[in-house]
């Protein structure tokens, strides 16, 4: 499957998406390029309508899934929560019933979301993995149609961001792109190619969550456990085949950090820009952190998506307080 949408097709996708929502803005703030000792544009995805950017790729898949299957009886897919939002999201907006299931031990506040947006709300398994393998069962047996975690109209979506800062900032030098299951990071990419743009993009993956970076580093696909406990849209134990591909082809590198350095940028997000990031949303700056001396960024102008903001208010009061498990 060629998840790289053409131009003319990234142009349709993105019609779709601002037939629900507008652009959202980028700033460079001054606070961030001091502690990045260099020139950073803050992609706000955080101000979408489901606080994620994953509400882009969801709207312009059901709106093509209902012209291809119009009487659809229901959808369904799993999540740890900004997917499955995005989803819910649209299913409301066409008056398809969707159906969303998660692992034991999901966020409270994702939960609560997906039910507030009229989704059948499902918990089975102890990860991402699980829950999708369940998901796909139900899928069988109720003949509903399974939404995939990366595909074409995923990442079509999902690139109008991507057009967005390209368009505002096409001097951008790096990108970094928080890697779950791909789709963020094939969009980069359909954006960057699309515009003839050389900027590179580096892959961001949770330290407690390796299976894209084994899978870069060895060539093959490789799952891993994972145990990160902030970054829950990094939480891949298997990566996804057609995004593992354009990851192996077009990454510039993928790097990792640990929960810790995404709480530090939670921090610095909110003292610096008083924007809320959840783990996932923050990787992007903790990466750059970690990497402030190195070529790509001392004294390169950097892209940093902040993916989302739906973190628990449990989980806000320990990390901006600076208590970790």
């Amino acid at each position: 499957m060629n998840l790289l949408p053409s131009r003319n097709d990234l142009d349709a996708a993105a019609a779709i998406v601002y037939g629900a929502m507008p652009a959202t803005p980028q700033f460079s703030w001054p606070l961030l390029n001091e502690a990045l000792g260099t020139e950073a544009w803050v992609k706000h995805e955080n101000h979408t309508p489901t606080g994620a950017f994953k509400v882009r790729g969801g709207l312009v898949y059901l709106n093509r899934l209902l012209q291809r299957e119009p009487g659809l009886p229901g959808v369904i897919s799993a999540t740890r929560g900004n997917h499955g939002q995005s989803i819910a999201f649209a299913s409301r907006r066409h008056g398809v019933k969707a159906t969303i299931v998660v692992p034991h031990g999901n966020s409270a506040e994702s939960n609560a979301a997906m039910r507030g947006m009229g989704a059948e709300l499902i918990e089975y398994g102890d990860d991402f993995q699980a829950s999708r393998e369940y998901a796909n069962a139900l899928a069988r047996k109720h003949g509903l149609h399974m939404v995939p975690p990366c595909h074409p109209d995923l990442v079509a979506g999902v690139a109008s961001y991507w057009m967005e800062l390209f368009h505002g900032q096409p001097a951008l030098d790096t990108v970094f792109v928080p890697i779950g299951q791909g789709s963020g990071f094939c969009a980069a990419i359909a954006a960057r190619e699309a515009l003839g743009l050389r900027t590179r993009v580096v892959g961001v993956v949770s330290s407690h969550a390796t299976g894209y970076l084994d899978s870069f580093r060895s060539g093959e696909l490789r799952e891993s456990p994972v145990s990160t406990q902030l970054a829950d849209g990094m939480a891949c134990r298997r990566p996804d085949p057609g995004s593992l591909e354009l990851v192996q082809r077009y990454a510039d590198d993928v790097v990792t950090v640990s929960d810790e350095e995404v709480a530090r940028a939670i921090r610095l997000y909110y003292r610096a820009t008083h924007n809320l990031a959840e783990g996932a949303g923050a990787a992007a700056l903790a990466a750059a952190l970690r990497l402030k001396h190195d070529p790509r960024v001392a004294g390169q102008k950097v892209g940093l998506p902040l993916t989302g903001a739906n973190l628990d208010a449990e989980k806000v009061m320990r990390v901006l307080s600076e208590v970790l498990p």
